[in-house]
């Protein structure tokens, strides 16, 4: 493995070749897409999720190592950590909204779900990993979080408190973490069109064509894929600590340009 770049060695990209990156929720949307363009970076790529199938189909596409995995369940999280050798990166990317309700008519199996999937399950993979992230000598530790979790917003407050606990839990970590040889990186998007995010919120087809409706282009997974990827591979001295990316017709979570 290459040294860490040094500071005084400039904007020389930190590279891919050689390190390996862990995606989770990797079979699908901001996942899938991530690993891909960390393969393509050179990354050697581990993809986790539950749906081993299409994971599989992926990680053969992109030369990537398919690992089922549910970041819910604490054996399945050490099962995945017991298999790996070495870790340079972390995408914990797995995370997802299950309702769109206000709190007065409040699910709480929902908000369970959203609290297990979104928070719970990225500290106990963090936690699992956090020692081969040291142990590597330049770990990247990398949160894909939301502008959920930076401004409040009425309707699906399980989302927004979850994605609340992940900043957090980021802006802890970078706190704990200083003195050793780990980045942590926030990567918080707005509007973003990927073919089930939307879907498991409302349950309605209708509903999720509705939220993009009029709006020119939204993001799409490839352009968070995008930002991560840019983070990852900055000189190991320079953190991003948290990077916000919006559609240029979202200017606000309440604040969209849509046509008619």
């Amino acid at each position: 493995m290459s040294s860490p770049t040094s500071p005084s060695s400039g904007a020389v990209p930190f590279p891919g070749r050689g390190r390996v990156a862990v995606v989770t929720g990797a079979s699908s949307g901001i996942g899938a897409a991530t690993a891909t363009r960390l393969a393509a970076e050179g990354f050697d790529v581990v993809l986790g999720a539950r749906r081993i199938d299409r994971l599989t189909a992926l990680a053969e596409r992109i030369g990537g190592r398919a690992v089922q995995l549910d970041v819910t369940d604490a054996t399945s999280v050490a099962a995945f950590a017991d298999g790996l050798d070495r870790v340079d990166v972390l995408v914990n990317n797995a995370g997802g909204a299950f309702d769109a309700a206000p709190v007065a008519e409040a699910d709480l199996d929902s908000w369970q779900r959203t609290y297990d999937v979104n928070v719970l399950g990225t500290v106990r993979l963090t936690k699992a990993l956090l020692p081969a992230l040291r142990a590597s000598g330049a770990g990247d530790l990398v949160f894909v979080g939301s502008t959920a979790g930076l401004i409040s917003y009425e309707g699906g407050a399980s989302y927004t408190a979850a994605k609340h606990a992940v900043h957090t839990l980021a802006e802890t970590l970078r706190l704990e973490l200083v003195y050793e040889p780990v980045r942590v990186v926030e990567i918080a998007p707005g509007m973003v069109r990927t073919e089930e995010f939307t879907l498991n919120r409302t349950g309605s087809q209708e509903q999720t064509d509705a939220v993009y409706q009029g709006v020119r282009e939204p993001l799409v997974a490839e352009d968070v894929a995008d930002c991560i990827a840019w983070a990852v591979t900055r000189p190991h001295h320079v953190n991003v600590d948290l990077l916000v990316v919006r559609p240029r017709a979202q200017a606000a979570q309440h604040k969209v340009a849509r046509e008619e």
